[in-house]
């Protein structure tokens, strides 16, 4: 039968090139890069899966390479850049983060490039108590009040995170500017994407949220009479 015979033939053909080195290298470096391709179809993390989209890069480029196909070759060397970037990226992100849980300040350093620039007039209200939580906020410059609770903000902190993760979501306060302010926000869908992308992000985070609650109930029960 003619195709049994081609297979046979192709076969061969196969055999043959594997007693070459460089055939065998190509071989395993794309096999490798195949089966990467794979495993990363069942990975959930951002950071295991550029890592394994590194290692399918480097795979393909070999074997292009070796058997010369200049479009998979400049893909693939296009790609591996982007990726080693992201690892990087990402890596920084949890570092950072876990810096700012014994220096709180540093979180609102790096969180920045996350972050929406406004800018508000002294008196205007930001936010009402009973809105929506949808974002978290870090004052930039000026001062902000915090009627209800009795609380003043001045430039470097940030505010609104309790509301933002409270079961209910809604203000327990407003905030008014007190003088011209230049506030800072991230947005639900931007947090949750730092998330997705780093879950160890997110679990620093929530661990410098716990601690600043710490510090805050402790506070209250030192200007509480005993």
């Amino acid at each position: 039968m003619p195709f049994v015979e081609a297979l046979v033939e192709h076969f061969h053909h196969f055999a043959a090139s594997l007693s070459e080195p460089s055939e065998v290298v190509a071989l395993a470096s794309a096999l490798l890069a195949g089966v990467l391709v794979v495993v990363s179809t069942f990975v959930k993390t951002m950071i295991p899966l550029r890592w394994l989209a590194v290692g399918s890069n480097l795979g393909f480029i070999v074997y292009g390479l070796v058997h010369p196909t200049p479009l998979m070759v400049v893909l693939h060397s296009v790609l591996l850049p982007v990726n080693l970037w992201r690892v990087r990226q990402m890596v920084q992100l949890t570092r950072r983060v876990s810096a700012s849980a014994t220096d709180p300040h540093q979180l609102e350093v790096w969180l920045r490039p996350y972050m929406r620039s406004e800018r508000l007039r002294a008196g205007q209200t930001l936010f009402a108590r009973g809105d929506e939580a949808d974002r978290l906020y870090y004052l930039a410059e000026g001062e902000m009040e915090l009627p209800e609770v009795g609380r003043r903000l001045s430039a470097g902190q940030m505010f609104g995170e309790i509301a933002f993760f409270a079961p209910d979501r809604r203000r327990s306060s407003s905030a008014r500017c007190a003088t011209g302010c230049t506030v800072l926000s991230i947005d639900e869908a931007t947090f949750k994407q730092l998330v997705y992308q780093n879950p160890d992000f997110g679990l620093e985070v929530v661990r410098l949220i716990a601690g600043r609650l710490t510090q805050d109930v402790q506070r209250l029960q030192k200007q509480t009479p005993a």
